[in-house]
């Protein structure tokens, strides 16, 4: 038994590094940045949404066999907050473009970028892929022929697997027999032998195969890289301005993350091609310079001491008549007082109160408001723009808005936005959008306007609402329609305020937006939102 053991002893050493090999199949992977089961069903989830991922994959799958994987890795690698790429050594052969190709991506200048725009954001991520879509099948049709290496290392790497399975496979047998049999075991440690020959000559060929591959990989290099920083610039600009898109709409965070993929993605094509699309920066400096002016208001301010006025503000009634309270003689007179506003009150120089009731923009899209002023800006563009800020501006204050388009007569469109329910992107973009076309009439919109104020004090009892009108245009109104509209404005008590858009003639003294607005200013440079910073104060 102990000579039949020692026979064996020659051929298990020479078979015994066959042994782990056989195991390294389960240790190699075909993802190349390292990912857990999260990651993964977020890919998939992703994948399953994205009709764009699936078709960019079969497409791709035309060029490169292993294209999902590679689509995969390059999401995980813009949406994990830290990606990690494995080592090159512990790729799966046929993988190893796909690890380039990520490699490259992930270490040109432009990543960083790319990464702050998409990390944890799987929206992001995935229109980061779809936007390198052209740059990726460049790489696969460059380093064809290093995959094509890759794959031959793979089957002769499978084929030393086998080998090394058959090296095993012959050592156990000898082992068997030689238990069952004392007469010697010359013929099973010869088949060891054998096996261990094949063995390494099939590990010779799998070595010489992956030299070759990594050539090819090397000579396809320099063409990846300069495809992977033009792709990763790319997705990184589109990704920021698709953000930057989002914020002058007003779209926030929390509600990009509740929208389903396909959703998100209608609504990036909209606001990149829609009507106003190319006046996004005008909408958001709008906004910006409205939350600028909403920080510096001070809130019921009184405002700079200027002397002594009457009325039946109480809490600006001066000391002395304060007094008369203490006496109960004076009570009575006093009373009398408060209810005809004679009341000696303090009277203050300062910003004017802010209204309780809706905001109302009126926003003239007749013809003529399509015209260009400076810089290209339309007018259109300009009174949308602040009217979006004006939207804002109610709902930060708790207040309900309402846009009404106007065009001549028959021609009135109202989008209302009220203060207990979010407005909705869509709702807003329909808004903005919404063009009608033909002549001028002030009538119509201010007597909807004037209606709906009305309807909003009868239902909730609140006043003093805003109107503002943008225009470019003056048109004429009845006497019978000015003494109902000054009428239904003294028993409102909301204000109007004009804007003159590009068109300073409208804005003079004998012009009838004059007559019916209480604030009214010109704007001629279309560039310029501060022109309206200060109706943000008083709004």
């Amino acid at each position: 038994m102990e000579e039949t053991a020692d026979a064996l002893d020659e051929p298990a050493r020479r078979a015994g590094k066959w042994l782990s090999l056989s195991t390294a199949t389960a240790r190699r992977h075909t993802a190349a940045v390292v990912a857990d089961r999260f990651d993964l069903m977020t890919w998939r989830d992703m994948h399953e949404q994205s009709a764009g991922l699936r078709e960019l994959a079969r497409e791709l799958d035309e060029l490169h066999g292993h294209a999902t994987d590679l689509l995969a890795d390059a999401f995980w690698a813009a949406y994990k907050a830290r990606p990690r790429l494995r080592r090159q050594a512990e790729m799966d052969p046929s993988r190893l473009v796909n690890h380039q190709i990520i490699t490259s991506l992930t270490d040109s200048p432009e990543f960083a970028g790319l990464h702050r725009e998409t990390a944890g954001d799987p929206y992001a991520a995935a229109m980061a892929v779809l936007a390198q879509a052209t740059a990726l099948r460049r790489m696969l049709e460059n380093s064809a022929g290093a995959q094509e290496q890759a794959e031959r290392a793979r089957r002769s790497l499978r084929g030393a697997e086998d080998a090394a399975a058959t090296v095993a496979d012959a050592l156990r047998q000898a082992a068997h027999e030689t238990h069952e049999d004392d007469t010697g075991p010359a013929p099973t440690s010869d088949a060891v032998r054998r096996a261990a020959e094949a063995a390494e000559h099939a590990e010779d060929v799998a070595r010489e195969d992956a030299r070759s591959a990594a050539q090819a990989l090397g000579v396809a290099l320099p063409g990846i890289r300069a495809a992977a920083r033009s792709a990763v610039a790319q997705a990184a600009r589109g990704a920021r301005n698709e953000t930057a898109l989002m914020r002058a709409w007003g779209v926030g965070p929390g509600e990009l993350e509740r929208m389903p993929f396909e959703q998100r993605a209608r609504l990036a094509e909209r606001l990149r091609t829609g009507r106003l699309a190319q006046w996004a920066e005008l909408i958001g400096r709008f906004r910006q310079m409205a939350d600028g002016e909403r920080a510096r208001r001070v809130e019921n301010a009184t405002g700079e001491l200027i002397g002594v006025t009457l009325g039946d503000d109480l809490s600006r009634v001066i000391p002395s008549e304060l007094a008369s309270l203490g006496v109960p003689e004076l009570r009575a007179v006093f009373a009398a007082r408060y209810a005809a506003g004679e009341l000696m009150l303090y009277d203050s120089q300062g910003e004017q109160a802010t209204g309780r009731g809706a905001v109302i923009a009126c926003v003239d899209t007749s013809h003529s408001m399509y015209e260009a002023g400076p810089g290209g800006i339309t007018r259109e563009a300009w009174a949308k723009a602040c009217a979006l800020a004006l939207l804002d501006q109610a709902r930060h204050a708790g207040r309900d808005f309402v846009g009404i388009l106007f065009a001549a007569a028959d021609k009135l469109r109202v989008f209302r936005f009220p203060a207990d329910r979010p407005a909705g992107v869509t709702e807003v973009l329909d808004f903005a959008e919404s063009f009608l076309g033909g002549g001028t009439s002030y009538q119509r919109p201010l007597t909807a306007a004037a209606e709906l104020l009305e309807e909003e004090f009868n239902d909730s009892a609140r006043a003093r609402g805003d109107i503002v009108m943008l225009t470019d245009d003056d048109c004429g109104v009845t006497e019978e329609w000015m003494r109902s509209w000054n009428d239904a404005k003294h028993r409102l008590g909301f204000r109007v305020f004009g804007i003159a858009v590009g068109a300073p003639r409208v804005a003079g003294e004998d012009s009838v937006l004059d007559a019916l607005c209480d604030n009214l200013r010109a704007v001629e440079d279309l560039t310029d939102v501060h022109a309206a910073a200060d109706l943000f104060r008083v709004i």
